[in-house]
């Protein structure tokens, strides 16, 4: 079987791989289902692996086999498995259940361990394969209608997640009711955070460095939302036109726009970080404006 692979640590180094076909019984009690992969998505995050940021091969391999977006079709399931059937359109989970009290309770994602295990990223494979097999516990059925956006799932739950959350922290205000955000950004989670903050009625402004016109701004304004240029309009000058903001997601990979985020928030406004940034970026910040 092929695959696309990287050597952790060693920059550049991604290459195609063999490997053995998966099989249902590598997984535990009879709950294997073996996938054959139809599309993967490759992000910021493949790239950042590439280059030799972050990213741990698991044991047993000195490789780690990157694609972490991913969307295939059931081609055999174990005995003890009843949610799923050949045939059926499923997106796998990225993160897998660690040692913390909070992997235990079931919200992996929010584990406190030090060493964490996500398929593509972190000592364990990804799914950028011809199959993978994976416990049906972490898999997700697709409906036959959504089959050619269904790729798109896994960038969405950060999305998803990151207002959720937000929305989970304001509760002990009693009432919030956002109206204005800006997006930091215009890759596939920044549309895709447009879309979701629109569809529950807020204002949105969406900055990225891209003069218009192009495809992405056009799709940011066929939904009813404003696409800013940042070097035509500055964050603090968009903040005082069209904010304060009352959500600000950020989903640049830039981390100094996360300084600059902080001085556009209204008051009760919550900043979403959702970059993932391994570099040593530095920079010289306002620290009492910001503190106060």
């Amino acid at each position: 079987m092929k695959a696309i692979a990287v050597i952790p640590g060693k920059s550049g180094s991604v290459h195609l791989a063999e490997m053995p076909r998966p099989s249902v019984s590598e997984i535990a009690a009879g709950r294997g289902v073996l996938v054959k992969v139809l599309r993967v998505g490759v992000d910021g995050t493949d790239k950042e692996i590439n280059a030799a940021e972050y990213g741990a091969a698991p044991a047993g391999f000195d490789f780690l086999v990157i694609g972490h977006e991913s969307f295939g079709r059931v081609e055999e399931v174990g005995p003890n498995v009843t949610e799923f059937r050949p045939g059926d359109y499923v997106v796998a989970t990225v993160r897998r259940p660690g040692s913390s009290i909070y992997d235990q309770i079931g919200n992996p994602d929010m584990t406190t361990d030090d060493t964490y295990f996500e398929r593509g990223i972190n000592l364990r494979h990804g799914y950028l394969a011809e199959y993978y097999a994976e416990s049906a516990d972490f898999l997700v059925k697709i409906p036959q209608g959504l089959k050619e956006v269904g790729v798109l799932l896994e960038p969405f739950t950060v999305v998803e997640k990151g207002i959720a959350q937000a929305f989970e922290i304001q509760r002990r205000l009693k009432v919030w009711r956002p109206r204005r955000a800006a997006v930091m950004g215009a890759g596939t989670i920044g549309l895709l955070a447009t879309a979701a903050l629109r569809m529950r009625g807020l204002e949105v402004s969406t900055f990225a460095l891209t003069p218009k016109p192009n495809r992405n701004a056009a799709l940011i304004e066929d939904i009813g939302a404003r696409y800013v240029v940042t070097g035509e309009t500055p964050i603090s000058k968009a903040a005082a036109a069209f904010g304060p903001f009352d959500i600000i997601f950020e989903a640049t990979g830039f981390s100094p726009i996360v300084f600059e985020s902080m001085q556009a928030l209204g008051k009760n406004g919550v900043l979403v970080l959702s970059s993932v940034t391994g570099g040593d970026r530095r920079v010289e910040v306002p620290a009492d404006r910001i503190n106060l």
